[in-house]
């Protein structure tokens, strides 16, 4: 049995979740709504505020699948309930990041500014303080969407290994390498 995949996901109040015949899974809560397609082959039941995922056989594409949805919808009831917010950091002179609605403007030591559009579910917003380096903090409910605009945000100056200098999630610890040392 999977680890995982049998775990039972238990509902906040003032969250639903509700299946319809196609099996796609509708999650309701205070902060918004997801839907998320389930195969067919998979169960998924409600009873006394408690999800469960049934697989139907022990195939390996079912053991695979049965904690891969458990995963997803407890997700989704994660993010309508309480939401996700991931926070970059820009380590280096001169980056810096300011945020106009939903357009990121980004200075990262290249001769021109990189504009990028955040998607509408994402709220984006920067911090930047005297002495610290700039922050970028996304929020959203979709942990898959906001986990892959950060990690595009992270690709345009990934962090370096030698002065440390990119934009870095926010405590992340970076393998630091020595350089060169002089020739006598």
């Amino acid at each position: 049995m999977s680890r995982i995949g049998k775990l039972p996901i238990s509902l906040p109040a003032k969250v639903t979740l509700d299946v319809d015949s196609a099996n796609v899974v509708t999650v309701k809560g205070p902060k918004g709504e997801l839907k998320q397609a389930v195969h067919p082959e998979m169960e998924v039941g409600i009873e006394d505020g408690q999800v469960t995922v049934k697989r139907p056989t022990d195939q390996k594409r079912h053991r695979a699948m049965h904690g891969l949805y458990r995963s997803l919808l407890n997700n989704m009831v994660t993010g309508v309930s309480d939401g996700y917010e991931k926070r970059l950091e820009l380590v280096g002179v001169g980056y810096r990041a300011e945020a106009k609605g939903q357009l990121l403007e980004l200075q990262l030591g290249y001769s021109h500014p990189i504009y990028f559009v955040i998607p509408g579910e994402v709220k984006v917003t920067t911090e930047s303080a005297k002495g610290k380096n700039p922050l970028i903090v996304l929020q959203s409910i979709d942990k898959q969407l906001i986990g892959q605009v950060a990690a595009k945000i992270r690709a345009f100056r990934k962090p370096e290994p030698y002065k440390g200098k990119g934009v870095r999630f926010e405590g992340e610890v970076l393998r630091r390498k020595a350089g060169k040392t002089a020739a006598k």
